[in-house]
């Protein structure tokens, strides 16, 4: 039995390189200090990704990318395919969680200047992971063509609308057209099951090999050669495991107790209903720019609120490159104080945003 699996092995080798690879997972080390619980959050963004790549195959095989069919075959799904209940509701729950881990992650990996140098690119395409998470969230909206998504989607894309020049062009863009339609739905499904999945591979597994490269990051008041560490296989896998299946747990509890509801199909013709609202992660956004005046100096509120947070998008990207250097004793850490500042502002936001 050994000697099959030793010739096994040989044959894999030859043609794979795939010890390389092992040994490098057999050496690779986490640090162990009291900021060590933050790394957890890559795995688990990473688990709810792959969460969601499961739920919406079982999904697709059932869909059906039409006005005229895809609230009835989401509704299929939901009461003749056995479990579709459930696969639909933790696809949409682990969507928001994946969301959720997903800021902790970034924010985390803010305050302890994991970004320095040399993991600028890590960083970069982190960033841009998060960003293509949310366009996840605002493409898979629509898909179940109920009338909250309707509306919600109708909004998002008049937003878009207001920037000058490109605005009119982007409108048509999102929507295949000058309104809201089942070319809306189509093209809508199309990023969300083909274009998105194929640039977040790309990032993803860039991602990925950075981390693997460069290692886990030291928080600069840690010492990182004296700093202890443990074995990530079978150490670290084993913590991440547990967490894994408590998000499972949590995921399972939720949609067996509060099934994802699917509410009443959506009709172009009928009124906006009040309260039209999109998703939490989103809320902070369009919260503010109901606070900004029509008109700032004769310039549209909107589109300066549009150009605000763009600015404050590409600020966030090349955040490597804005704050390098090092901390100085004695003073306070202003990429930490803008990080926390700027949590603070979307926790208040969107809180107002629920109970406005």
């Amino acid at each position: 039995m050994n000697s099959w699996i030793s010739r096994a092995g040989d044959w894999l080798e030859e043609r794979l390189g795939w010890r390389a690879a092992q040994e490098l997972v057999q050496h690779k080390e986490v640090p162990i200090h009291r900021h060590s619980i933050w790394y957890y959050f890559g795995g688990m963004t990473l688990f709810l990704f792959g969460i969601q790549v499961g739920t919406g195959i079982l999904l697709l095989l059932y869909y059906r990318p039409s006005a005229e069919t895809a609230f009835e075959s989401v509704q299929f799904i939901m009461t003749e395919v056995q479990f579709g209940w459930l696969i639909r509701s933790v696809h949409s729950y682990s969507a928001n969680l994946m969301v959720a881990t997903a800021f902790v992650h970034m924010f985390s990996t803010l305050f302890l200047r994991s970004f320095r140098r040399p993991r600028e690119i890590t960083w970069v395409s982190g960033a841009l992971l998060l960003f293509l998470s949310l366009t996840f969230g605002f493409t898979g909206y629509l898909l179940p063509w109920n009338t909250l998504a309707f509306f919600a989607t109708k909004v998002g894309t008049d937003i878009a609308g207001v920037l000058p020049v490109v605005g009119p062009f982007l409108l048509r863009f999102l929507r295949g057209g000058d309104e809201v339609t089942g070319a809306t739905l189509t093209r809508l499904f199309g990023f969300h099951v083909a274009v998105l999945p194929a640039i977040t591979t790309v990032f993803l597994g860039l991602h990925l090999y950075l981390v693997q490269k460069h290692g886990m990051s030291t928080p600069m008041s840690v010492d990182p050669d004296a700093v202890p560490k443990m074995k990530f296989v079978p150490q670290f896998v084993l913590r991440d495991l547990a967490g894994w299946l408590a998000a499972v747990a949590l995921l399972a509890a939720l949609a067996a107790l509060f099934p994802w509801e699917l509410g009443e199909k959506a009709d172009p013709f009928a009124p906006a209903p009040a309260g039209i609202r999109p998703e939490w992660y989103f809320m902070f956004m369009f919260q503010t720019l109901k606070y900004i005046p029509a008109r700032i100096l004769g310039i549209d509120g909107e589109f300066l609120g549009i150009l605000a947070f763009s600015l404050l998008g590409a600020l966030l990207v090349l955040t490597p490159f804005v704050a390098s250097g090092q901390k100085r004793e004695g003073r306070v850490d202003r990429v930490v104080l803008v990080g926390i500042i700027v949590v603070i502002y979307i926790i208040v936001l969107t809180t107002l945003g629920y109970l406005g």
